[in-house]
């Protein structure tokens, strides 16, 4: 009863060339076994729901049978070879194979009940290789220039997208977990919290209070820090990297350095290098950019620079990078490293979404690269901190701190986000407000200046697993760097 299915091979000399077929690979028999075991006891669905469906069989007639047969099981009705016949009586498929006696043919062939998952499992994965073959074709196919606009970056883009989307429709144990197991996860995480110096859960992001309040940045969390032009968003993201990347973490026996993975989509890697420089020397980025320092700077800075090659941060500068190389260079990075403790990406209006489902809607391009970041998360087990631009409607209020409505595209961030954090610097609005010197307002100006000059808010206005509040920290421009204030006084706002 195996039906051989059958693809020509092509030959690596040429398309011309095809070698002998082979058979695809499938298992009528395995099949068959199956569907008459869901035939003689219909309870056996709820083992196989969850591992296949009808475009698992390899078999056409096998897939309009199971077809049928979920359809009456779904509407809580019983499927047996007498209530299918009347909806394959006009079936020539099924007619080919013997009509109705085929179906009896099949409950009377019923394997064991207990071994109904095994079979499905086993359906399951001929039905996956199948698809890496039809993958494997279309792409050799393509790669020999049927489509002479197809370039060779588009044809890898849209290959490993294909095989992600294959690869997350194809687990099969994914489903319920006992509270037991889950809850001895639980126990595992906060022992290890508390075994830890800061009782940090997280990869540190190198400031008490933010530490404090998130318990580091957390495993398969989406972060965004949002902020408008100017506010030092991806200075705060480039210093959490740094102090990450310093921060050591028991690795076995040994102690190591977090693993970053950095893309910036705005600035170069050189442009990120002079940053860091500056704020590990304390020598200004852009004295060093035009080479306006000392013997003594100048030999700073080439400490400093041998100090910081031996860290863990991986720069990625390609511009408008989509979310599906994102995440194969991450995925890269991940086997290579034997770790990754974090990604961030600056920032995400910048990206492009996977060529399959751009649109003339930028919302929906958003929405698309925000669930693209939140998988990426997800499945390397990863925190991803992913910068957002602000919408203008900060600039028409008196009072200009960031709040959710503000981020642009904001639904589907503010929905896929974890954890929404704003940069907020009070100085930056003011000193734009100067008036004459000499009047009494200047005085005025000049007091307030002094008060909010060098500090900066971080208002998480959104996290999941904890509280909101506001973070102040301390900002030097010349370096682009955030620390600590050296106090933390009064109480914090709600948010």
């Amino acid at each position: 009863m195996n039906d051989v299915l059958e693809i020509a091979s092509i030959s690596p000399s040429g398309p011309e060339e095809i070698t002998p077929a082979r058979s695809l690979p499938a298992d009528v028999e395995v099949e068959m076994a199956l569907l008459g075991t869901l035939l003689v006891n219909n309870s056996a669905f709820d083992r196989v729901a969850d591992i296949i469906d009808a475009d698992s069989f390899a078999d056409a007639a096998h897939q309009r049978i199971f077809s049928a047969m979920q359809r009456l099981v779904e509407a809580g009705r019983q499927a047996t070879p007498t209530t299918l016949r009347r909806q394959f009586e006009n079936d020539e498929t099924l007619s080919d194979l013997g009509g109705a006696r085929y179906l009896a043919e099949l409950a009377a062939g019923a394997a064991n009940i207990i071994d109904a998952a095994d079979y499905a499992r086993l359906v399951h994965d001929l039905h996956i290789r199948r698809q890496l073959i039809e993958i494997g074709t279309d792409t050799v196919n393509e790669a020999y220039g049927a489509d002479p606009e197809l370039d060779g970056e588009v044809l890898i883009e849209t290959t490993e997208q294909r095989l992600f989307e294959l690869a997350e429709t194809g687990k099969v144990d994914a489903g319920f977990q006992s509270f037991g197991n889950t809850l001895a996860a639980a126990i595992e995480m906060a022992e290890s919290a508390f075994a830890r110096e800061g009782k940090l859960t997280g990869t540190p992001t190198g400031f008490r209070r933010l530490n404090e309040l998130l318990g580091g940045l957390q495993k398969s969390d989406l972060l965004i820090l949002a902020g408008r032009p100017g506010m030092g968003k991806s200075s705060l993201a480039v210093n959490i990297a740094f102090n990450a990347a310093k921060a050591q973490v028991l690795d076995g026996e040994k102690q190591r350095g977090h693993v970053i993975a950095l893309f910036s989509l705005e600035m170069s890697s050189e442009q990120l290098a002079l940053r860091i420089l500056a704020e590990e020397t304390g020598v200004p980025s852009d004295k060093i950019r035009r080479g306006e320092i000392d013997q003594h700077d100048f030999d700073k800075v080439f400490q400093a620079s041998e100090d910081l090659a031996r860290l863990g941060i991986f720069m990625d500068d390609t511009p408008a990078i989509s979310i599906t190389s994102l995440r194969t260079r991450a995925r890269r990075l991940l086997r290579t490293e034997k770790r990754l403790d974090l990604i961030v990406v600056d920032y995400l209006q910048l990206m492009q979404p996977p060529r399959t489902v751009r649109t003339d809607n930028r919302v929906q391009e958003i929405s698309e690269i925000t669930r693209g970041l939140k998988a990426i998360a997800k499945e390397l087990n990863v925190p991803v901190l992913a910068l957002s631009q602000l919408s203008r409607a900060v600039e028409q209020r008196e009072d200009k701190r960031p709040q959710l409505a503000d981020l642009r595209e904001s639904g589907s961030i503010e929905q896929d986000a974890d954890v929404v954090m704003f940069i907020y610097r009070d100085d930056y609005y003011l000193q734009r407000k100067e008036p004459p010197e000499g009047s009494e307002e200047h005085v005025q100006w000049q007091s307030e200046m002094e008060r909010v000059h060098g500090k900066a808010e971080v208002i998480i206005a959104k996290q999941r697993h904890g509280p909101t509040d506001k973070v102040e920290l301390a900002f030097d421009g010349a370096r682009t760097k955030f620390s600590d204030l050296e106090t933390h006084g009064g109480d914090y706002p709600d948010f």
